[in-house]
């Protein structure tokens, strides 16, 4: 025989929830809404009460009254709010702290023409907001640092990899302006999230206005939103404005972690291209040589996890009813913030190693001109030169390659004399094989717009900059 238990306990002749809805689901929302929502839930308030009173709708003693008993509660220690089962919500206890200070008629007025439907959407458009600008300010101080170092390195040669093998030289330079241009394209999703979210749906109530004489853009105007969500009934439905602000931080995180992890590569000690600064490295509890680069391995862990927090968002939106619904609020919003949270944490932790890292461009040099990553150039000059076609000439540099490995040399070990009889009917002068085997040349002939040559790269910066 199954027994359960009663859903509602009497108190006093009243009912509050049971127990389990209280520990499992009241409480945990009550404390995120106090965590995250209680500073917008004031700033809503404070402007609604402002319009009705500007539209004749409060008298200017009424407002008055409600702005003093607003502001009074707002002061209120929140540390010291606690979870009762009186109220259901945040948003009801802070409406009785209201009524103890001005009366529970007057403090009931201040929600004429207002729901917890739109000021909710409008809380957590807010909240959002402000995650959106802290992030666009972190991530722009970081494209300015990874800016500041390809300037640094326009000249400093290094092996680019495809398949994630030596494939040609170019310097970190062209690899900075390039990981630049991926997180200025994230700044601009960002800039255009911020769009979305930023606007007003205040006004929309439950769902479909009011018969009261509001003004939304008013309120829209005190609370800093650049315009409305028009339709009401949109403005308590949708959830787009979430998606996208998910969407931007997967692809803000993802990327991020592509390269995050190229770094992780470039400062291992067989790599050897970078040395993370020892401000930002850890050492082994019991092996004494160790220099663990942990700032860029968290930053690979913590971006991943924002990404999923972003994920997460998307799929508990995914095939919900269009109206006002549960799986947009309370339980959802908390992913966002600790995504955006942990965003910023990757951000301002990659532009500290980033800026204070070394760059070891002697071996990075060295590491240019080994594996034969510069045997794209004979290819070229087999064809611009001596008018080879080129997937002949792609054959023939093809032969030296594997000839070269096979004899366990790198390009440079061989002379003019040997590559020419290997080519057999061409005839390489000694500086067209000095040049080809040289990385830097290499780079300096890659002029082409967008390409590694050192002044190529510094116009790309110029124009960024």
């Amino acid at each position: 025989m199954v027994t359960t238990k009663k859903q509602f306990e009497s108190v006093d002749g009243k009912k509050f929830p049971g127990k389990t809805y209280v520990e499992a689901l009241l409480k945990p929302v009550f404390y995120d809404q106090k965590e995250h929502l209680f500073d917008s839930m004031f700033l809503i308030h404070k402007a609604h009460t402002t319009m009705l009173k500007e539209q004749g709708i409060l008298t200017e003693e009424e407002a008055k009254k409600i702005l003093d008993g607003v502001k009074h509660v707002e002061l209120m220690d929140r540390g010291e709010i606690e979870y009762s089962p009186e109220y259901e919500d945040l948003f009801f206890l802070v409406e009785s702290r209201i009524g103890e200070r001005i009366g529970d008629d007057l403090a009931g007025k201040m929600h004429i023409a207002k729901s917890r439907n739109d000021m909710g959407e409008a809380m957590y458009r807010i909240v959002i907001r402000d995650y959106l600008k802290q992030t666009i300010d972190n991530a722009e101080k970081l494209a300015e640092t990874i800016l500041y170092q390809a300037e640094q390195h326009v000249d400093s040669v290094m092996p680019a990899h495809t398949h994630t093998q030596p494939a040609q030289p170019t310097t970190f330079g062209h690899y900075f302006v390039a990981i630049h241009d991926n997180l200025r394209r994230d700044i601009q999703r960002l800039k255009e999230a911020y769009k979305t979210v930023n606007q007003s749906p205040m006004g929309a109530v439950a769902i479909t206005t009011t018969g009261f004489p509001i003004n939304r853009m008013r309120v829209a105007e005190l609370l800093g939103f650049d315009g409305l969500v028009e339709n009401s009934y949109d403005a308590i439905a949708t959830g787009d404005y979430l998606i996208e602000a998910a969407q931007v931080l997967v692809s803000l995180m993802t990327n991020m972690g592509r390269w995050i992890q190229e770094l992780l590569r470039m400062a291992s000690k067989e790599v050897g291209l970078i040395q993370v600064s020892d401000a930002y490295v850890q050492i082994s509890s019991i092996m004494p040589q160790k220099r663990n680069p942990v700032s860029i391995e968290h930053s690979r862990a913590i971006s991943s996890s924002a990404a999923a927090e972003g994920m997460a968002v998307i799929h508990m939106i995914h095939n919900t009813p269009y109206g006002d619904i549960n799986d947009t609020e309370d339980d959802l919003q908390p992913h966002l913030y600790t995504g955006y949270k942990k965003a910023n944490r990757v951000l301002c932790l990659m532009r500290a190693v980033i800026l204070t890292m070394e760059i070891h461009t002697d071996r990075a040099y060295q590491q240019a001109r080994e594996n034969m990553i510069t045997i794209t150039e004979l290819a070229d000059v087999l064809t611009r030169d001596y008018g080879v076609p080129f997937r002949k000439a792609h054959s023939k540099a093809s032969v030296i390659a594997m000839r070269t490995d096979a004899e366990g040399k790198q390009l440079y070990d061989l002379s003019v004399r040997q590559v020419n009889e290997w080519l057999e009917d061409i005839q390489l002068t000694n500086e067209d094989w000095t040049a080809i085997i040289d990385s830097m040349c290499f780079v300096e002939r890659r002029k082409i717009t967008g390409g590694p040559n050192p002044e190529v790269v510094r116009a790309m910066i110029r124009a960024r900059k």
